[in-house]
């Protein structure tokens, strides 16, 4: 179908690519696009052949500038205003159930409720000089739709910091502190997501994706629940014919033809 804030393309080896495409408003993640960016999601997780979700930007210095000011501010029921933020849950939640490996390939800047959208993929690339950043605090505002995801992914006293004085750091930084995996350089950046989409791809689709959902469930569990979940989706793990034909692969090194079965 098509988007009007974004964009949404699948490749052939099973890539799809969701672009977030508002130039003009630097990507201010309105009620619309966030509509939108849920109807890709959906379309994503739903098609048999799309493997890997690959999250950006088709600006070329911003991936997001975060929540869209405009609409906080515009003189609307409060209960509209309410009704304008349920998308981002559902993406946070569709991203971390969608069954598919998913990169945030980091363009531009991160800003506001963006790098909640970040933190909610699997993996982040980040273009060297992309900035990472919470300033809500100096608008008047606070991250609290992405805080729980902050909290998740980020040391919490370095959390606290971003939050609370609502300064940016560098992609660097990002990666010291392990909100980023990796920070290449522009000349090399495409290439980067290129490699690790393909390779993501290429995986077994069931496996991928009982390992994806297993991620999800256990984060929040008490360890010894998540060790009785995990130890159960290792049984079902045995069930599949992907096992079978990576361990029989292994052994007569050749590649794997994977079922999805």
């Amino acid at each position: 179908m098509p988007y009007d804030t974004l964009r949404y393309e699948v490749a052939g080896n099973g890539v799809a690519t969701i672009s977030l495409d508002q130039p003009d408003t630097r990507n201010a993640l309105s009620g619309e696009m966030l509509t939108e960016l849920i109807s890709a999601l959906v379309a994503a997780r739903d098609d048999r052949d799309v493997r890997c979700v690959v999250l950006t930007s088709t600006h070329e210095k911003v991936f997001s500038s975060g929540g869209n000011l405009g609409g906080f501010a515009a003189e609307i029921p409060l209960v509209h205003k309410h009704f304008e933020t349920e998308g981002f849950p559902w993406v946070f939640r569709l991203l971390g159930e969608l069954g598919k490996p998913s990169i945030c390939a980091v363009n531009g800047h991160v800003l506001a409720g963006a790098l909640g959208l970040a933190l909610a993929c699997d993996l982040i690339i980040a273009k060297e000089g992309a900035r990472f950043g919470t300033p809500e605090i100096n608008v008047g505002l606070f991250p609290f739709m992405i805080m729980a995801l902050i909290y998740r992914n980020v040391p919490r006293k370095k959390a606290t910091e971003l939050m609370l004085l609502g300064e940016q750091i560098s992609a660097q930084e990002a990666e010291r502190l392990g909100i980023v995996n990796r920070v290449v350089p522009a000349e090399e950046f495409d290439q980067a997501v290129a490699e690790w989409a393909e390779r993501l791809a290429s995986a077994s689709p069931a496996l991928m994706r009982l390992g994806k959902d297993a991620i999800f469930r256990q984060q929040d569990m008490a360890f010894a629940d998540a060790v009785d979940f995990l130890r159960s989706q290792l049984t079902i793990a045995f069930s599949t014919e992907d096992i079978q034909e990576g361990v029989r692969a292994f052994f007569e090194k050749r590649k794997p033809e994977w079922t999805g079965r």
